[in-house]
């Protein structure tokens, strides 16, 4: 029987990155009376590496748990969580598009931190990871950031921009790893999988 995993993220984008590690998988996601958002709401006072390796393991429960009562064949889940940083500031996903701007106004110009943590565990074992990258946006114009928000891209994402996409025309420098900015760090990933006999 070919190993396979769930991967409880509904990214696109974490879907493509674990397709290059050659894992077979299978979605599981919130069902409709589940509220995901919740489970990123942000503590007073918590630290970005707290919060963002917090929210995953959230997840990983939710998961495991939703596993459980849909009564599926077992496999271990992913879960993973992308957050930006500056300084102390967490940066989360815009609400509306004058946010995204406020958003995009603050990293300009400046270097943030990039952390996602990744979990891989069932009922039984847990394993996780950090991976945390350094970006910096060049100096954008209030006309550049307006153009950018009205692409749509910033809309669901931590930071408000997406790395892969149009925002990288504005990114001077980056540190770290790539696809963990994009949300899920291969490097790491695979040493998890390595971790609960997975090939990659």
């Amino acid at each position: 029987m070919k190993k396979f995993v769930y991967l409880a993220s509904q990214s696109p984008r974490r879907r493509q990155l674990l397709e290059q590690l050659g894992v077979a998988y299978e979605l599981l996601l919130p069902e409709p009376h589940e509220d995901a958002e919740a489970l990123e709401v942000v503590l007073p006072h918590e630290a970005p590496l707290s919060y963002v390796q917090r929210v995953t393991q959230l997840k990983l429960d939710a998961a495991l748990a939703r596993l459980q009562r849909l009564q599926l064949p077992t496999a271990p889940v992913l879960c993973s969580d992308t957050t930006v940083a500056l300084g102390r500031a967490i940066l989360g996903k815009p609400v509306d598009a004058p946010d995204a701007r406020q958003i995009l106004g603050q990293l300009a110009g400046h270097t943030h931190r990039v952390l996602t943590a990744v979990a891989l565990g069932t009922a039984d074992q847990r394993v996780q990871a950090v991976s945390i990258s350094r970006v910096r946006f060049a100096p954008m114009s209030a006309r550049q950031i307006e153009a950018y928000v009205d692409t749509g891209e910033p809309m669901g994402k931590a930071g408000a921009y997406g790395v892969q996409g149009r925002a990288a025309a504005h990114i001077s420098h980056l540190s770290g790893s790539y696809t963990g900015i994009m949300g899920l760090p291969l490097f790491e990933t695979a040493q998890l999988f390595r971790q609960l006999g997975f090939d990659c």
